[in-house]
Parts: C-alpha cells; structure tokens; sequence
C-alpha cells in the first residue's frame, strides 16, 4: 500500500507540469492545477495535498482508499476523480463549493448524501456501486435538493434502482444513465420525464421496461425534447410523427370522455346519434316490406355503430 507523499505528488505532474530551476517545491507545489495520481496503490492520503492550494482537477482513480481524502486545502477544485477505491460514504466535500465534476463510480458507496454545499455541481458518476446483496442505491433528499438547481448529468448505472421518483426535482438534467438497473414502471417514468424538460440523452437499457410494447415510441413521447435515447439518435421526423399519433390518440380519449360525461352509452348516444331516429328507407319504387331495396331502421344503427366503434379502435 502507498501513502501519498510530496515526492510521488511531484512525480504526479510529470510531463504536464515542469518545476521551474529557480523555485521551491513548495512554490513548484502551489503553482500545480492538475494532478495526475491514479493507479498508484494510494491508499492513504497526508497533509501534503494542502500544499497544492490552487489545484483545480485532481484524478485519484483506480487506486485503494478506503475513504475521500481530507482536501479542505483545496477549495479551487472543479473536478474530482475517486472512482474504482474502495470508498463507502460520501463524506468530506462541504468546503468543495466550486466542484462542477464529482466521479464515484465504481466504490461501496450505498447513500447518496453529504452534497448539501455543492450547488454548482453538474455531473455526478455513482454508477456501478458494490452495494450488500439485495439493496438499492439510496438518495438523501438535502442532498439532491442541494444540486438540484445545477445537476445537469446523472449517472447511476447498475445500482439495483426500482424507482426514480427520489429523483424527479433534477429539473435541470440534460443526460441521465440508468442502465442495468430493476425500472418496470412506465407510469412513474411518464411522470419523472414530465419534470425533465431539458433531458436531451436517455439511457435506459437493461432495464425491465425496455421490453414493454412500443416501450421506444412511448419514452419518445414521454420525454418531448430527446434527441438520444439508449445511444440512437431520434430523428425530427420519427418525433412529429409520434407526436401526431399521440395528440389523435388523446383526441379520442376526449371524445370517449365527452360521451360518458353527457351520461349516455357509447352506442346510443355518440356513435348512431341522429341516424335512431331516421324513417325507414325505401327502394327506389317506394315499397315497405320485408322485400329488397327495404332496410329496418335497427339495421341502419347496427351498421353505423360497427363502423364508429371500428373507427375509434383503430
């Protein structure tokens, strides 16, 4: 195992970032905007980060830390890269105000919480946790309150999710990944997409409601401004075409509604309305009877109701 130290930080800059010949480490140290640690066995981190006092990206993926590194030092940071540790709370961020990137993806985490100061974020990566058999990634609401008014990519892939509903005052997303997870409500998902009226990317796949009828042209009308859904494109033309289909098909929900509402069946009162109430038709000899040419007025309302109940069922 490896604690970090000065020396293994200096050599973390290699290549992006060169000491000057007539500066201190410390100076060389406080200069730094980039740190470049991952995949170094660190699992410990020192005191010595707090000497990187402008540093603003710093990548310790792939690495064995148990916890998120003490960086209150550190309040330039923009973007942190924690994924694939061994990382089981979120804990340690509230002096992080100016982070905009948060990658956790890939640890044991199993709540989301301890986010309540970061207002600016606008992406978080948690997709992928190590979570107890049988347990759901959880959501603390303060915490998805905090970043609700600037959250704009969330991923939470492969979490063992069975509802988003935690989720719906993120009304600022643009991308959202869910992939392999246990979503199967289409009502719910109609709901959420609802509140998502910025949500251009969806990615769904591996889900149970993927493999619902028409699950694609449903999600499309749900979420009116997708472009991407589970990684194709939505072309302009298949979108007025499905918005078509669904205004049709909430016109005759109208009609049907309009129906019941005046308090008279289907048949009698909408579908047959003024045809009841028709003479008898003649031949063109002007013969009555149960002679050719001679229709019952009970037949004219079986014919136009089989027609008018077609007609709304397809």
């Amino acid at each position: 195992m490896v604690k970090l130290t000065i020396d293994l930080i200096a050599r973390g800059t290699s290549g992006y970032t060169k000491k000057k010949r007539d500066e201190t480490m410390h100076q060389y140290l406080k200069r730094l905007t980039h740190l470049y640690l991952e995949n170094k066995n660190i699992d410990e981190v020192g005191e010595d980060m707090s000497l990187c006092r402008n540093l603003s990206v710093l990548y310790l993926y792939d690495n064995q830390l148990t916890a998120i590194p003490s960086l209150h030092q550190n309040q330039h940071l923009t973007m942190l890269y924690l994924q694939n540790n061994n990382i089981s709370k979120i804990e340690g961020l509230t002096h992080l105000t100016r982070l905009t990137k948060l990658y956790l993806g890939g640890n044991s985490i199993t709540v989301i919480e301890g986010l309540d100061k970061l207002d600016v974020l606008q992406e978080l990566h948690v997709e992928n946790q190590a979570l107890p058999p049988g347990e759901k990634l959880l959501f603390d609401p303060r915490s998805i309150r905090a970043i609700s008014g600037s959250l704009k990519v969330l991923n939470v892939s492969g979490v063992n999710l069975d509802s988003i509903k935690d989720l719906e005052c993120l009304n600022k997303l643009t991308h959202f990944l869910a992939i392999d997870n246990q979503l199967n409500d289409m009502k719910e998902l109609a709901h959420v997409l609802g509140q998502w009226y910025f949500l251009n990317r969806l990615d769904l796949m591996g889900n149970p409601l993927c493999h619902k009828a028409k699950y694609r042209d449903r999600v499309i009308v749900m979420a009116k401004h997708l472009d991407t859904l589970d990684g194709k494109q939505i072309s302009e033309t298949a979108k007025q075409f499905l918005k078509n289909w669904h205004a049709n098909k909430e016109t005759q929900k109208q009609k049907r509604a309009e129906v019941l509402r005046r308090g008279g069946s289907f048949i009698d009162d909408f579908a047959v309305g003024d045809v009841k109430d028709l003479p008898p038709v003649r031949d063109t000899a002007g013969r009555m009877g149960t002679i050719p040419g001679y229709m019952m007025p009970g037949m004219i309302k079986f014919i136009a109701s089989f027609y008018l109940l077609k007609y709304f069922r397809s």
